[in-house]
């Protein structure tokens, strides 16, 4: 029983460290040759042409950064069966953190599967061509990237953050500093949520950076809990 406890552990660990670095790398190479997030801001036409400019290179870039968050799944479903039986309500959690998974990672694929046809008939069509790509981009990216990838998929990981680190903190298997982190970095995150609904209310106060902020902080949370995880298999042997 210790054996498959530390085994656990130690599984938990390492998808959660490997998770949380992978998604650093395909987002720091979008943020370079993309300029994402801040070209999501500029106008269709020019995100359309820059995208098509990026080529292969940059379909496969963001086709990568829908896949390398694969492995929080396993660890989801692993820190659910580890706290579930002390803590019911850490099921639902479970629930809510794959759910987040499969929008999000749904969210993202529109750069790979969607955004080239419309990048490819933006820069080739006539003026009515352009247009109706324009719109369709904008359709595409309201409900693939705000509505999905955005909100339902951030809100839930946000939600599914602060569950886990309330069955954590009530089991005290992690270190206090450690949750109250993952709160921290919960609520700034949540911020972000202003910048979406100011996509249909222009004037909703906006919290700039939030995203980025909240999301970093997140990543780090998420690379030192797989670390403590580690720690605790190691000791357990």
């Amino acid at each position: 029983m210790e054996t498959t406890l530390a085994s656990t552990h130690r599984t938990i660990g390492i998808l959660l460290i490997i998770s949380g670095f992978a998604l650093f790398i395909p987002y720091s190479i979008l943020s370079v040759t993309f300029e994402y997030p801040m070209i999501l801001r500029q106008d269709v036409g020019i995100i359309l042409s820059k995208f098509h400019a990026g080529g292969n290179a940059l379909i496969c870039t963001w086709w990568a950064f829908a896949m390398v968050g694969l492995p929080l799944l396993p660890a989801y479903v692993l820190i659910g069966q580890l706290l579930e039986k002390q803590v019911p309500y850490v099921r639902w959690a479970t629930n809510i953190g794959v759910i987040s998974l499969i929008v999000q990672m749904l969210g993202l694929l529109r750069w790979t599967f969607v955004v080239p046809v419309l990048a490819q008939n933006y820069l080739t069509g006539n003026d009515m061509t352009k247009e109706a790509a324009k719109t369709a981009f904008q359709v595409i990216h309201q409900y693939g990237g705000v509505v999905l990838g955005e909100h339902v998929g951030q809100l839930f990981t946000i939600i599914w953050t602060v569950m886990i680190c309330l069955a954590l903190e009530r089991l005290r298997i992690m270190p206090k500093w450690l949750t109250r982190f993952g709160f921290v970095a919960s609520a700034i995150y949540l911020l972000a949520q202003t910048e979406l609904f100011a996509t249909v209310m222009p004037a909703m106060p906006v919290v700039d950076m939030a995203g980025f902020i909240g999301s970093t902080l997140w990543l780090i949370w998420l690379i030192v809990l797989g670390v403590k995880f580690l720690q605790r298999g190691r000791k357990s042997k």
